[in-house]
This record gives structure tokens, C-alpha cells and sequence, in this order.
């Protein structure tokens, strides 16, 4: 256990990488949301975007055209590290795939929406190498394919793909029922 992840275990996530392995490099450039909105991180990435929201605290979950192209195998995927490791019956508020390019960084911030204090953030890596350097907080955490983990993305984080290939991961926002009684 690394203070920023909690790690899930090794998924069965073959064919979704297949899909998206084989996406046409138009795909990736379609939607610049995350591009254009947090340009100050996200500038250097390319996402292809299954689910997001907006609005707090009712968010407006909608879904976009990566579902097209992935959703069925990432809502399988999805359904089974829920049932494995969540309370069941809540709210995917985001699904994505997120690229970072050869060369290419993601800047140490703090993801800073109120969605983000009441859900857990996952983490598949799809395809990584040995020079990918994933920090969170002051440690730098091992990534492998198919492992899936929680991100504490409320702590400070970045990524460097020092690497020559393209570093993917599946990335989706899971928000359980709030208890009343709680809340």
C-alpha cells in the first residue's frame, strides 16, 4: 500500500485495450474538453471521453461519443471492480481513456472539483513503461498494465512519460450512494 493509491489487483482489461489500441488517431483529437478547461494540466494529453459530469451537487451525467467506440467492454470492466471492491448501486460520474504522449508531462496539481471528495477515482493502466514516472505526493508509484488502483487525486500528483510509447489508462470516477443519515 503507497500513501496516494490503493491498490486493486490485476483486471481482465485485454480486449478493452484492444479497442482502444486500435482507436483511429482522429479519435483521440475529437473532444478537447479536458484540453481546453484544465489547459493548465491537461495540455500535453488526449482523451477520449466515455461519461462526464458537471454541476455540484447534483451533477448532470452525460455520456459522449467514446462510448460509441468502448463502452461495452469499459462498462463491463467498470461493473466488476465495483462489485469487487465498492458499495454497488452509486453513480459513474466520469469514464475516460487518458493518453499522454512520449515526452509529454502532466503537471503536479490537485484535482480540486467537490465530486472528486465524494468519489473514488480508478486507475487501469492499458499500456506503460518502465519510464513513466506517476508521483503522488512526494513517492513514485509502480504502474503495471492491467493492475488496477485508487488514486487520492485530492493530494498533489503528476506524470512524465519519459518513455517512447504513448502511456493509456482507463480512468473512471465512481460516486457511492450517500447515506442520509451521513450526508
Amino acid at each position: 500500500m503507497h500513501h496516494g493509491i490503493r491498490e486493486l489487483g490485476p483486471v481482465d482489461c485485454a480486449a478493452l485495450r484492444q479497442q482502444v489500441l486500435s482507436l483511429p488517431e482522429d479519435i483521440w483529437w475529437e473532444d478537447k474538453r479536458r484540453q481546453t478547461e484544465f489547459k493548465n494540466v491537461h495540455s500535453q494529453t488526449q482523451s477520449v471521453i466515455l461519461i462526464f459530469c458537471e454541476g455540484w451537487p447534483n451533477p448532470r451525467i452525460s455520456y459522449h461519443r467514446g462510448w460509441i467506440y468502448l463502452g461495452t467492454e469499459a462498462a463491463r470492466l467498470m461493473r466488476t471492480i465495483v462489485a469487487e471492491h465498492y458499495p454497488v448501486g452509486g453513480k459513474i460520474l466520469r469514464a475516460m481513456m487518458a493518453r499522454l504522449p512520449p515526452g509529454a508531462c502532466i503537471d503536479r496539481h490537485r484535482d480540486t472539483d467537490p465530486s472528486f471528495a465524494a468519489s473514488y477515482r480508478i486507475h487501469i493502466p492499458l499500456q506503460t513503461n518502465a519510464e513513466v514516472s506517476f508521483i503522488v505526493g512526494t513517492e513514485r508509484l509502480p504502474t503495471s498494465e492491467g493492475i488496477a488502483f485508487e488514486l487520492n487525486n485530492l493530494l498533489p500528483h503528476e506524470v512524465i512519460n519519459r518513455g517512447e510509447a504513448h502511456r493509456i489508462h482507463f480512468i473512471f470516477d465512481y460516486m457511492p450512494i450517500q447515506d442520509p443519515a451521513t450526508a
